[in-house]
């Protein structure tokens, strides 16, 4: 993501996106560079039209994204349920131990 970032900042500040600018740009931030990475994403941009990708991607509806978190529900409830079986041993364990059990 620190490549495809790189790149927005480069375009925002008016800048070519090639391999040195993303390079400098990279360098600067901290990020260990990767030649293959950085050639990759410059040949994936080229000839693309940044201003129109990112309105069509501010487009699509953002509904799809809140499929994984339904999914995240189900797992809080196992845990609850696995909890509730540890109490109930626990209070069975505690209550043998009152009549010497």
């Amino acid at each position: 993501m620190e490549y495809v970032y790189g790149a927005l900042v480069l375009h925002a500040a008016g800048q070519p996106v090639n391999e040195a600018n993303l390079k400098k740009v990279l360098t600067a931030a901290g990020v260990k560079v990767d030649e293959t990475r950085v050639k990759a994403l410059t040949a994936a941009l080229e000839g693309v039209n940044i201003d129109e990708a990112l309105k069509s991607a501010v487009a699509m509806p953002v509904a799809p994204a809140a499929a994984p978190a339904a999914e995240k529900k189900p797992e809080k409830k196992e845990e609850k349920k696995e909890e509730e079986k540890v109490s109930e041993e626990e209070a069975a364990a505690g209550l043998g131990a009152l009549f010497g059990l």
